[in-house]
């Protein structure tokens, strides 16, 4: 899959909904409950990391939930491409961008939403063809204002901002022209899923869509 594909694809998925839940499943058990508490409350599209051995079991278990969209998350090696799209991912998120990294996801046909802290990452990228970037650790990189800065000289990134986000400064990022989503752990409290409460999950998700944003394009 070339970059351009790749990236209208990642901008079609971002537009389903304005928070992407980052989650890390340490049980596979919860995986189909989590999966259908965060779908219910209307965030659809779930990005599971791939930190923990029952990662790529859980992605199998969420991508049979109806109306769910599972991605993987941290991918680092050509390996784990391969790895997360036989699992059944339908798009991979990485922290940065490597040369392996991105022809290992074109040539899987997984497309994916590289990482970019920089100006001179970004351009990189989109010279390779990337327009749909992940912006992390947004918080301890610049923030907002600095996703602001960029959206004039660089009109044709569109950015899914990652790390430090929550409830309490998610609309600052989803108000810019620039970001399409934002990734966050916060609609997963870990305690909340040790505990089983979807029902709470549910109703943080819920929130989370509520959040209006400038565009999903």
């Amino acid at each position: 899959m070339d970059p351009q594909t790749a990236s209208a694809a990642l901008l079609e998925i971002a537009a389903r909904a304005p928070v992407v839940p980052v989650l890390v499943v340490e049980r596979l058990a919860d995986a189909a409950p989590l999966a259908q508490a965060l779908v219910a409350g209307g965030l659809p599209v779930l990005e599971v990391t791939l930190r923990t051995p029952v990662a790529l079991d859980a992605i199998r278990a969420m991508a049979e939930v109806p109306g769910g969209l599972v991605g993987a998350g941290t991918l680092l090696t050509p390996e784990d491409v391969r790895r997360a799209k036989a699992a059944g991912a339908r798009f991979g998120v990485s922290p940065g961008a490597t040369e392996a990294l991105l022809a290992a996801s074109e040539d899987e046909g997984l497309p994916l939403l590289p990482g970019a802290a920089t100006a001179s990452e970004v351009m990189r990228l989109l010279e390779r063809g990337y327009r749909a970037l992940k912006f992390f650790p947004a918080e301890q990189a610049g923030g907002a204002a600095l996703l602001k800065a960029l959206s004039a000289p660089l009109p044709l990134a569109r950015f899914c901002p990652t790390g430090g986000i929550g409830q309490n400064n998610a609309a600052a990022y989803l108000s810019l022209p620039n970001v399409v989503c934002v990734g966050g752990s916060w609609v997963a409290p870990g305690a909340m899923v040790a505990a089983g409460d979807w029902a709470g999950i549910t109703a943080l998700a819920r929130a989370a869509a509520a959040i209006e944003r400038a565009s999903a394009a």
